[in-house]
């Protein structure tokens, strides 16, 4: 572990699990390794500036972060101009960006790929100037990652009683879209900004979409009755609907999958929005654009 210093972030009331033990296992098995250690809490501020002396006077090389996908992104914006690692134990509820680069659940298998991994560059991409690197979303998702957020429990079952409870009064949202080569107008039950592939826990909804291309994959599913809508999501989920090229969408077919490296969305219905599956304010108009390999994450060998 020749030249190898670590920083661990920890997000204590991330998912569900406490993370005492969490701590004390990274503490033990990072002594054990005869790798120098810090540890630090995650902050609700998302201003990680406080770290950058700790980090230049520990010489840290590589980032631990314990959380779900919105500490992630929060962790790695702060710091992502120092030149480090990052790695993922994950904690959250959906884990997403974690599970789409291969990274286990389980603390023991996360470690070993923390420690012995690849380090590999990363997109990441700006909603509003607003970093994110997973998945965002306007519509039903983030009307779910709203509810979900107010919750006094956290867990899958929590997220799972918000996604059912939503569905049945959801409601449609108007957009305008404007891409580099095409402009439409659009209804939509939900519009999926995907860097990773999935939502998270293994729920895919861009099957087609890699950390590390320089695009995103955006997903619309366009305004049908809810039993159509359920079995076209199903066939996205399953990889069943083909790309379509930016260049030429049709706008008549029920999901419209396609990847860009930026995009213009007009919201004009005030459809939510959330970053990472954080809830995020609702804006008129979102500006998105891929930040390409814009950090160094930590993958399984």
């Amino acid at each position: 572990m020749n030249g190898k210093s670590i920083l661990y972030i920890i997000n204590p009331i991330s998912g569900t699990r406490t993370k005492k033990n969490l701590q004390h296992f990274l503490e033990q098995k990072t002594t054990e390794a005869g790798i120098p250690y810090h540890i630090e809490y995650s902050v609700a501020s998302a201003d990680y500036s406080f770290l950058h002396p700790i980090i230049k006077e520990k010489n840290i090389t590589d980032v631990g972060i314990a959380g779900g996908d919105g500490t992630v992104s929060q962790v790695v914006n702060g710091l992502m101009g120092l030149d480090l690692n990052f790695g993922i134990f994950p904690c959250g509820s959906g884990n997403g960006l974690a599970l789409a680069a291969g990274i286990p659940r389980a603390t023991e298998k996360a470690l070993e790929v923390f420690l012995h991994g690849k380090p590999m560059h990363t997109d990441g991409f700006l909603i509003n100037g607003q970093f994110a690197c997973m998945l965002s979303g306007l519509g039903f998702d983030a009307k779910v990652a709203h509810d979900f957020a107010r919750q006094p429990k956290r867990g899958l079952s929590t997220y799972a009683r918000q996604v059912i409870r939503n569905f049945f009064k959801a409601r449609f949202y108007d957009f305008t879209i404007q891409l580099p080569d095409q402009q439409f107008h659009t209804t939509a039950f939900f519009i999926s900004i995907a860097n990773s592939n999935q939502f998270g826990n293994q729920f895919t909804i861009a099957p087609k979409a890699s950390l590390s291309d320089g695009l995103l994959d955006i997903v619309i599913v366009t305004r049908q009755n809810k039993l159509k809508l359920l079995l076209q999501t199903l066939r996205q989920i399953w990889g069943w609907n083909a790309l379509q090229p930016a260049t030429a969408i049709d706008t008549s077919k029920s999901i419209l999958y396609f990847q860009t490296a930026s995009v213009r969305l007009t919201n004009n219905s005030k459809a939510p929005l959330h970053i990472d599956g954080d809830p995020a304010d609702t804006p008129d108009h979102v500006v998105i654009e891929v930040k390409e390999k814009c950090f160094r994450l930590i993958y399984p060998v």
